[in-house]
């Protein structure tokens, strides 16, 4: 007799535990869908992520205008230009210290996880600043904003590059500095308008709206995907597979988009899990080329001048002649003209490419830097105005978003957090550096800071030209081509060009052995991967904890290093047990394929991750301390209360 079940989609039949899930037959079309996918979601994870840098503008842009605040002078005490530069400069130690760990807590965490961790500390640190009453108060809560900007800023390029795919990268990368420079601008305007409320509301409000803006993300990134890249890095193929699906493949997770961008990424972790994890200083040394790239990127960013302009522009208003009120009034003129040129390189960054907009950008930037110093000196107010308008707008262009953009994309997977702290490090100190010195030396030699700039600019101009690589409509697994650093444990897959399909195996370039943790971590489901590692001429693996980044002279002794090392029982039981990479592959293309289709249908339908489950394990906790009171104070009238609200019905 047939089953009243029979012919129903998994999703409508009782599946109650593994017997029946492994029994049903699941298709593609049984999969659930997410509520946002394809571009929605990327548009949606992208305004979100914006706001990591939304908030890093918003506070370069309060602090600059609220520093020529009469009530804030009053209030402070009229702090000096020193002290005006270390409590500017102190959250530049914050987001230093804090982008220092980002390698070690965005590998830990994720990129989720790391960006909530960056707005809880920012809004912190913003409510410290609000009710601030003293000017050490007002550093110590930039202080803690600055733990929470580090990051921030390290995460969300990183963040962005992970999630794009390479057509659209530079677009979501420079749409991702629009937001800081809305930032910026927003709160320019919120301290000219503030600036007319007469006592200590006119700065309080703009420190005190940063909290709010820092809660928007903090519980917004509840809602956002991880990224793909780390996700599979971790172990967590299913999740990554969904993930890949919902951004590139409308849902579809046997769609031919999602799994090519799943073999791909998973092809590179497995290489990057042979060669081992990279410290800071193995990143540099394996791809020193890249590290370069993108901390001097920072560098330039920061040297080239903005910050002069951004943290102080009112004070530069001012001392070409512009006053109060006015001098914050061309700042926002200046910021909405800055933000506007940040739209340019959404379209010309694919176009045209990095390389063109960044030396493009320094050229003007150096002109613009030039003509500042000139009218400066002269007093020419309008013409200054006009200046730092072209500047700031050949930053939006090039710098600001390519700087950011450029750091992420051509580090490897392995080194991609720790190269992007380096980098993010090289940003805070030369931002400390900056903010530090620029109204000691504004005040010590006046227009004669710009030339100095200026002379930045050349550099910069030099090293895009004869270092930087061109990284258009590249993957993140193909930059290996444009370095010329492809791991020595590069993979032989062959790909067709039309198709991308895998059709040999892979195996390593040299002779070495296998971590045993890298075996049992694809126990689960590279089973024949491991018999052909673990037993290719009916012997077992060596053991090691050497670097796979060995030269073939190299090898034999360090082998033997590492057996000398060995307890004795474990000497002879390795003794004369070496893979021999010409007998076996190291990766097989069953090491590649996806998770099937009922992990995946498992994965989507677990509820214990929703919000429902996660309010009955809080009220289980509740009802274990209702009756653990209860076994010492035998009160009936609490024991009812307990039993009516430890009810199964939420």
């Amino acid at each position: 007799m047939t089953s009243p079940a029979a012919g129903l989609p998994p999703y409508k039949m009782a599946i109650n535990n593994a017997d029946d899930l492994e029994n049903a037959t699941i298709r593609p079309e049984d999969i659930p869908k997410a509520a946002l996918v394809g571009k929605p979601l990327l548009v949606f994870t992208s305004c979100f992520v914006s706001i990591c840098v939304f908030l890093f503008g918003y506070d370069q842009g309060y602090f600059s205008s609220i520093l020529t605040n009469e009530h804030f002078e009053e209030y402070y005490d009229n702090p000096s230009s020193v002290q005006i530069g270390t409590v500017v400069a102190i959250l530049e130690i914050g987001a230093l210290l804090s982008s220092l760990s980002l390698g070690h807590v965005a590998e830990k965490l994720g990129r989720k996880r790391t960006t909530r961790l960056g707005s809880f500390l920012f809004c912190i640190g913003g409510t410290v600043q609000t009710l601030s009453t003293s000017f050490h108060h007002l550093g110590f809560g930039r202080f803690i904003s600055g733990l929470g900007v580090g990051f921030l800023s390290g995460t969300a390029p990183t963040y962005m590059s992970e999630i794009a795919s390479p057509d659209i990268r530079g677009l979501l990368g420079s749409a991702q500095f629009t937001g800081n420079v809305l930032g910026y601008s927003s709160s320019i305007w919120i301290d000219y308008g503030c600036s007319f409320i007469d006592g200590d509301l006119s700065f309080r409000i703009p420190l005190g709206l940063q909290v709010a803006f820092g809660l928007v993300l903090f519980f917004g990134s509840y809602a956002l995907v991880e990224s793909p890249r780390w996700l599979l890095e971790h172990g967590h193929d299913v999740e990554g597979l969904i993930v890949l699906a919902d951004l590139f493949a409308h849902g579809h997770v046997h769609d031919p988009v999602a799994v090519e961008a799943y073999k791909s990424i998973e092809e590179s972790v497995l290489i990057g899990r042979l060669e081992g994890k990279l410290t800071y200083w193995q990143s540099i040394r394996r791809y020193p080329k890249r590290i370069f790239v993108g901390c001097s990127a920072q560098m330039f960013a920061q040297f080239n001048g903005i910050n002069v302009i951004s943290y102080y522009a009112p004070l530069v208003f001012e001392e070409a002649g512009w006053l109060g009120k006015d001098a914050i009034l061309m700042t926002g003129y200046n910021s909405i003209l800055y933000l506007l040129s940040t739209l340019i390189p959404w379209w010309l960054s694919e176009s045209w490419g990095r390389k063109p907009l960044l030396m493009l950008g320094s050229c003007f930037m150096g002109v613009g830097l030039v003509f500042i110093a000139v009218f400066t000196k002269t007093r020419v107010a309008t013409m200054v105005v006009v200046f730092v308008m072209l500047f700031n707008s050949s930053f939006g262009i090039s710098w600001g978003p390519i700087g950011w953009l450029i750091g992420p994309e051509v580090l490897p997977n392995k080194a991609r957090a720790s190269g992007a702290a380096l980098a993010t490090a090289t940003n805070w100190l030369c931002n400390f550096i900056v903010g530090q010195c620029a109204p000691i030396l504004l005040e010590l030699i006046s227009w004669r800071l710009y030339l100095i700039h200026a002379l930045s600019c050349v550099v910069s101009f030099i090293v895009v030209w004869f270092v930087y690589p061109e990284t258009k409509g590249l993957s993140l697994e193909d930059m290996d081509s444009v370095f010329g650093d492809k791991s020595t444990a590069s993979s032989r897959i062959s790909r067709n060009n039309s198709d991308s399909s895998h059709n040999s195996v892979s195996s390593h370039t040299y002779q070495t052995s296998i971590k045993q943790s890298d075996i049992a971590s694809f126990a689960s489901r590279h089973s024949k991967a491991i018999q052909a590692r673990t037993n290719p001429t009916g012997t077992t693996l060596l053991p090691n904890e050497i670097s796979p980044m060995l030269g073939a002279q190299d090898f034999t002794a360090a082998s033997e290093s590492f057996l000398r090392n060995l307890p004795p029982h474990q000497q002879n039981a390795t003794q004369g047990r070496r893979w021999d990479p010409a007998a076996s592959p190291f990766i097989t293309p069953g090491d590649l394929e996806p998770p099937d289709l009922k992990s995946v249908y498992k994965y989507k339908t677990d509820d214990s991750r929703s919000i429902h489950s996660s309010i009955k394990r809080g009220k289980k906790a509740i009802s274990s301390a209702f009756r653990f009171w209860k076994s010492d104070n035998n009160h009936s009238d609490t024991d009812a209360i307990s039993e009516r609200f430890l009810s199964d019905d939420v």
